[in-house]
């Protein structure tokens, strides 16, 4: 009875804090609420490119807090927030997460038997309309998007090296905006 609970208290958050959240400048990547005497509801969150510093946590972890001071009953009991970037080895919540970090590896879990298994890792080939595409060993698989339970990026050189990339790209990028 709680986990129903719990589900049902995500998807009815989900639709008030994604646009709270896009309002401060990032976009949300999951929103999990975890249970116990005292939930804890987890908020991963970054920028359009991809970042999220230790500030951009405050910034984002204060708004939320503002909401929920106005919203007290927005959430059902005590809970603690936690705001955080999804990290390098990043969860993949939405379809174009799966175009968008082709060519990396991933672990992915189905609700379902898919071929006599529910664990798949393998090559993210991207996208077949809305069917995950993955190479996984000498055979390509094709699920459906609506089949994934859970889904996320093995942490790999080629992913570290992409992300220092990245990270570089968006310090230089801040540096040239804020240049007289």
């Amino acid at each position: 009875m709680e986990c129903k609970a719990i589900l049902s208290a995500v998807s009815h958050l989900e639709p008030v804090l994604a646009p709270l959240i896009e309002a401060a400048g990032f976009h949300l990547v999951r929103l999990r609420l975890m249970g116990g005497k005292t939930k804890t509801l987890q908020v991963m969150a970054e920028r359009a490119d991809g970042t999220m510093s230790v500030e951009d946590c405050a910034a984002l972890s204060s708004a939320l807090s503002e909401f929920f001071d106005t919203e007290p009953d927005a959430v059902e009991g005590d809970f603690d927030l936690e705001v955080s970037s999804p990290g390098i080895d990043r969860p993949l919540t939405r379809l174009t997460d799966f175009a968008r970090w082709a060519g990396h590896e991933a672990k992915i879990e189905t609700t379902a038997m898919i071929d006599g298994r529910k664990r798949f890792r393998g090559i993210l080939k991207g996208l077949d309309g809305s069917d995950v595409v993955v190479q996984v060993g000498k055979d390509t698989v094709t699920l459906a998007f609506r089949a994934i339970a859970e889904a996320k990026l093995v942490l790999t050189d080629k992913l570290i090296d992409e992300d220092l990339k990245a990270r570089e790209a968006a310090q230089n990028n801040a540096i040239a905006r804020n240049a007289p």
